[in-house]
């Protein structure tokens, strides 16, 4: 039995789908069942509840081998640091409770590079505390992610630009959330490993926001931009869309620490480099998501 938290999520949902699909036995825990189709919830177990709820996550994982841990943002978070520890404290006293060693983490590059990046560092936080509990640890460390441009989609139908704190030049990696699934599935139905460690997930190439503007443009037939917002503005706005400020400034931290090339520090192999390009997403993805 494996445990999905966020199974209506853009990873988990696709998890769910490649786990069933090699015939495991998948176990959910959702806020909201009613986000399920009926055709995957007949297919799996239901657990409604939120997995930061102690009592929940020893109901979830009991004769479980493994869980897919996903932290779901909360960008009113007055704490970002604690708001991560909250969700892994809990579930590693469920882990222990139940004998459950295994867990596959969603995470963020930076374990090398040991800076202050904002949200990245608060989610190395709660790798650190798993590892601590003596678990068998796989984290995925990630990139951006493609899907980031979904955020956009009313002012690249209205104004064809998209907008952000980051350097328009800078090129680093990003993913697509398909890829992050499929990793994920595969450490999941592999039984071989053991102990603390992680994996990169990459995506196919390195790419500038400017040259995403030029794909986009190339997939959609019109004219798309980048355009970089200051730093202030930037946290402004969050906070206005009901950011805390440590939130607000843990984004862009991380922005900053992105443009001091915080996403190259984890080698590329060919191990880690997966398949679906921005072109690919963008004529999956984006050009679906426009009309």
């Amino acid at each position: 039995m494996i445990v999905v938290t966020t199974p209506t999520g853009l990873i988990g949902s696709k998890l769910v789908e490649d786990l069933l699909a090699v015939g495991e036995n998948v176990r959910v825990i959702a806020r909201d069942p009613g986000k399920l189709t009926p055709e995957l919830r007949a297919k799996v177990e239901v657990v409604q509840g939120s997995s930061d709820d102690p009592t929940l996550l020893g109901r979830a994982l009991a004769g479980a081998e493994s869980i897919f841990h996903v932290v779901p943002p909360l960008f009113s978070a007055p704490d970002p640091n604690e708001y991560y520890l909250s969700f892994t404290r809990p579930l590693i006293a469920a882990m222990k409770q139940n004998g459950v060693r295994r867990i596959v983490t969603l995470s963020a590059i930076g374990r090398r590079a040991q800076v202050n990046a904002g949200i990245v560092s608060s989610a190395l936080l709660k790798d650190v505390e798993l590892e601590r509990a003596g678990l068998d640890v796989r984290a995925l460390w990630c990139p951006s992610f493609m899907e980031n441009m979904l955020r956009n989609v009313d002012s690249l139908r209205a104004q064809g630009t998209f907008f952000g704190p980051g350097r328009a030049d800078r090129r680093a990696p990003c993913v697509s959330t398909r890829d992050i699934a499929a990793v994920a599935a595969r450490l999941l139905c592999d039984r071989s490993w053991s102990g603390p460690g992680g994996v990169a997930v990459l995506g196919p190439e390195d790419v500038s926001l400017d040259d995403m503007a030029g794909i986009a443009s190339d997939v959609l037939g019109r004219a798309i931009r980048y355009q970089q917002v200051p730093a202030a503005s930037f946290k402004a706005q969050l906070m206005r869309y009901g950011a805390s400020e440590n939130f607000a400034q843990g984004l862009l931290d991380m922005h900053a620490a992105k443009d001091n090339v915080l996403d190259l520090s984890e080698p590329r192999t060919p191990e880690n480099t997966t398949l679906t390009s921005f072109r690919e997403w963008c004529s999956t993805v984006l050009k679906p998501a426009m009309a």
